[in-house]
């Protein structure tokens, strides 16, 4: 009870003591008539901004306006616009219901009016998410906000004439806005007036000339400013016009952001980011700030008055378009906007012209791709929330009625003091908006001192007020702010957080983005193979680079199956050594291709290629209707037998009713035989096995390792030579060199033919039979010289005898990733061509071969982690118990005879090395029949598959 008479009691003080002032002015003048009536006014105008700072301050906050309920409509809560404008508004201190409209009708209805202060109706939601708000009810802390998509259509603007209400965005320019129907209230739009007046009313002419004198000849504006002309054509008639031949100054044209908070008085402010497009120069536009942009194009004079030129073309127009629509009588609406989009055009002159404006926000010469647009967006919509969302002051019902709502001449009304507040307010939030009207002269108010001042009088006198103290404090923080590197502090990484990660196509992160949180998850489907990302840091100061210190700041990322981890590193610190200060991190979790388990009643079905990827033209894609033969009896007498992959389906017409655990890889006519592993042991026996080329010819090596050995406990991803001496209990060995060197400039690489013989030597001494084998290939280097090449070294080394294999060409760098190639469609067809060249000339030199591309190309889509998507192989560390039961029993001479299921004494389990595993099941595939092929005389009970 005390607190409520005391703030109900210094309210009423309050408003009394605003009354004296302004009845204590006359006989002040009459005291003071040396310092004149401009001192004078400037001394009351200080007075007023102090007792608004004071009610602002003694003002009690109600409670509900914390509640903020947000309808989503369809978008789910894991939708990046959700969870950006969720994260906005906590930091607000915002209490945040998420819901969609049916669920959220129960609770407005329950809390009625008093139970919430902000409704938020985004884009997604249904057009009558509004419907069940009484806006004749509304008090002085609520907010209505609807973010649908596009400006107005004329129809619309029709109903809404002369209507005034709580607020909407306007955020894109393709649809066309709906009017909301409230029962028994106003119609819901924010600032119709305006959305009106720059509406088409025929051929591009803006409807508000049609109802005043003025012309578009009158005003900086071009004929047609109100249509849709493109920014495209009306820069290409620039790049042609004489100005921009003969005049060395900006020609350009810049898309401005102006938030109206008032139409009546006139209030804008201009958003410091826009964004150029300069003729001759770039094929979209990009985003600035304004001042940089300008300070840049014609130095610090010219770019201080094209500054102020671009400010008074914009209130030139905006006073003429708001001036000249009547409007009802209707109650302010303190908390309204309007977001308004103008095109300026600067011809060879520091005074621009307007030659087209939006009702609503428009990025269209934005890039997608670069999530610039977005960015942009996202960055303009937030600081409108925090610019407009600072807590209103809350007068009491005793204020509300208090003495100085009567006819006294000199005494604000309750709603031009809650005006003048909210304006100061405004002036006082530090933002990225500036004020753009009033337009503060250097000249005193036009009305008479006599008179009473107008509301628009007192405005502009709070910002003159305000702006002139403003500038003091610059001046002085100038002047004493001269410590060494104090100016370069805006260039310190000093919150090395991110804003926000964006992704294309969006990602659904777990837990959801906050700037705080240094770890996320993210689930995709099979069909995604790439995502394209870009992370925003909270300040521009602060670097961002993906995966490593010197990595790009925005990538396209394949997607292997399984799980990929992208870290993002932000640097601050001096460019020449920057730091790492915070490093977030994302796990996209890619899933298999569906499976559904075959009850009885499939089909058999094949595929040679898809039909994303089509290599071969003349060749059907997809899955077709395959009739199974009986099994054939005979091997196949070589590696690259031509073949198709056999899956059993529901439908061959929808691959998703297929049980893909049980895909084969099926060669016509024949079968590649699986050896045992017992008589792999037998047949690897005295052998020695030299691997030359990339890391998917390493994957081979680390299978036969694996298969040959039982487990593999000697891994990594090597590029320089290894070997392998203790397999097959030492009675077999592996060597390995990495083929070709990348990473290393192309004049600095070391020549095939080189490596090749550095191999053989290390891996000596060698026998000229077939208890040598040299198994050559990799994704897409190989060419034909590198066969003969191999024949003129052996030839050289008297080794004409071994064992060649040629692992033919792979699918692979077939998605566009930044930092490498990216082959095209034609490029991967003459790449099947060059495959068969490889094959025939193999043929010839009595070399085995291996044809990859027909067993990769159908499967393209599974390939593992890499940035090549060439990788259909990974080495896995098994956990101690699956490595158990993973090992197949042995029976050699000397062992133990454990089974898989035997227990394995506790003292081994401590002493046993790290165990992998190489997953994979199309590297399993060819590995396979590298094994049938070293082993063709062995005797087999299976059938090549592609189960692991």
């Amino acid at each position: 009870m005390l607190l409520r008479r005391r703030a109900l009691t210094g309210t009423v003080l309050l408003l009394v003591f605003l009354c004296l002032c302004y009845l204590s002015r006359n006989r002040s003048k009459s005291q003071s008539g040396s310092q004149g009536p401009s001192a004078e006014r400037l001394l009351e105008t200080r007075r007023l901004i102090s007792a608004l700072d004071y009610a602002h301050e003694d003002a009690q906050r109600p409670p509900p306006y914390g509640q903020a309920v947000v309808l989503m409509g369809q978008l789910p809560v894991s939708d990046p616009e959700v969870q950006r404008y969720q994260q906005v508004l906590q930091q607000m201190d915002f209490q945040v219901h998420m819901s969609r409209y049916a669920e959220t009708r129960s609770f407005l209805r329950r809390q009625q009016v008093s139970g919430w202060g902000l409704l938020l109706c985004l884009s997604g939601a249904e057009q009558s998410c509004l419907r069940r708000i009484n806006f004749s009810h509304l008090q002085q802390h609520h907010m209505v906000t609807h973010l649908c998509l596009g400006r107005a259509s004329r129809q619309s603007l029709k109903a809404l004439e002369g209507k005034a209400a709580p607020t909407d965005f306007h955020t894109t320019e393709s649809a066309s806005q709906q009017t909301l129907e409230v029962p028994g209230s106003k119609k819901v739009n924010l600032l119709p007036v305006l959305v009106k007046a720059f509406s088409d009313a025929g051929g591009g002419f803006c409807h508000f000339l049609s109802r005043s004198q003025l012309t578009e000849s009158k005003l900086p504006m071009r004929p047609g400013s109100c249509g849709s002309t493109s920014w495209k054509v009306l820069l290409s008639q620039q790049r042609s016009s004489p100005v921009d031949v003969l005049s060395p100054t900006l020609v350009a044209m810049v898309n401005v952001y102006v938030l109206v908070t008032s139409v009546s008085p006139l209030t804008a402010f201009l958003h410091d980011v826009g964004v150029a497009m300069q003729s001759g120069q770039q094929r979209r536009g990009r985003p600035v700030k304004i001042r940089e942009f300008l300070l840049q194009q014609l130095g610090a004079p010219d770019s201080h008055q094209a500054l102020r030129q671009v400010k008074e073309v914009l209130g030139e127009v905006l006073q003429a378009a708001s001036s000249s629509e009547t409007q009802e009588a209707t109650s302010r609406c303190l908390l309204c906007f309007q977001l308004l989009t103008f095109t300026i055009l600067f011809s060879g002159s520091i005074s621009p012209v307007i030659v087209q404006v939006d009702a609503g926000l428009t990025f269209s010469p934005l890039s997608n791709s670069s999530f610039d647009r977005q960015i942009t967006r996202d960055q303009i919509l937030e600081d409108v929330l925090r610019f407009l969302l600072a807590p209103p002051t809350h007068l009491s019902s005793a204020a509300k009625f208090g003495s100085c709502r009567g006819t006294r001449p000199f005494c604000l009304s309750q709603d031009h003091f809650l005006f003048l507040q909210r304006f100061l307010q405004q002036l006082q939030t530090p933002s990225a908006f500036h004020l753009l009207y009033p337009r503060i002269s250097s000249s005193s108010s036009s009305s008479s001192f006599s008179a009473p001042p107008s509301l628009p009088d007192l405005q502009q006198q709070i910002a003159r007020v305000f702006l002139l103290q403003k500038s003091r404090d610059e001046d002085l923080n100038k002047s004493t702010n001269q410590q060494p590197g104090s100016s370069k502090q805006g260039n310190v990484c000093v919150d090395p957080h991110l804003r926000q990660i964006y992704t294309e196509p969006p990602l659904a992160l777990t837990p959801p983005f906050s700037p705080r949180i240094k770890e996320y998850s993210a689930e995709v489907t099979f069909d995604l193979v790439s995502v394209r990302i870009r992370p925003e840091p909270v300040s521009s100061a602060c670097k961002v680079h993906l995966d490593e210190r010197q990595g790009p700041r925005m990538a396209n990322y394949p997607v292997g199956l399984g799980t990929s981890r992208i870290r993002i590193l932000v640097m601050g610190g001096p460019q020449q050594q920057p730091v790492v200060m915070a490093i977030y991190t994302l796990h996209v979790l890619r899933e298999g291709r569906p499976i559904l388990p075959m009850l009885g009643g499939h089909v058999t079905c094949s595929f040679l290629q898809d039909c994303g990827l089509v290599v071969q033209p003349s060749l059907p894609c997809g899955l077709q209707p395959h009739t199974m033969s009986p099994s054939p009896a005979k091997t196949c007498r070589s590696g690259h037998a031509p073949g198709r992959w056999v899956v059993p389906c529901l439908s061959c017409s929808d691959n998703r009713t297929c049980d893909w655990r049980e895909v084969a890889w099926q060669p016509d006519g024949c079968y590649h035989p699986v050896v045992r592993r017992p008589l792999l042991q037998d047949c690897m026996t005295d052998r020695k096995v030299l691997f030359i080329g990339d890391s998917t010819n390493r994957g081979m090596m680390y299978f036969l390792m694996e298969r040959l050995n039982s487990s593999l406990e000697d891994w990594g991803k090597a590029h320089n030579t290894l070997i392998y001496r203790n397999l097959n209990k030492g009675r077999s060995q592996v060597s390995y060199s990495y083929y070709p060197q990348f990473w290393m400039e192309r004049s600095q690489r070391p020549a095939f033919k080189e490596v090749l013989l550095q191999l053989l030597d290390r891996s000596g001494p060698l026998l000229n039979s077939n208890l040598t084998v040299l198994v050559v290939g990799g994704v897409q280097w190989l060419k034909t010289k590198h066969l003969r090449t191999i024949q003129e070294v052996l030839d050289r080394k008297s080794l004409r005898n071994i064992s060649v294999v040629v692992k033919s060409l792979g699918m692979g760098f077939h998605l566009p990733v930044d930092g490498i190639r990216s082959l095209t469609l034609t490029e991967i067809q003459a790449l099947f061509r060059q495959n068969l060249e490889i094959l025939s000339m193999a043929e010839q030199l009595e070399y085995e071969v291996i044809d990859t591309l027909s067993i990769t190309m159908g499967r393209h889509k599974e390939f593992l982690q890499g940035r090549c998507a060439c990788h259909f192989h990974e080495v896995e560390k098994l956990q101690r118990n699956q490595s158990e039961k993973t090992k197949e029993p042995r029976s050699g001479p000397g062992e133990s005879g454990l089974t898989r299921l035997s227990p394995i004494p506790d003292q081994l389990k401590r002493s046993s090395p790290p165990s992998y595993h190489v997953r994979g099941p199309v590297n399993q595939v060819y590995s396979e029949i590298l094994l049938s092929r070293l082993c063709p005389g062995s005797k087999t009970e299976t059938h090549l598959c592609a189960a692991e």
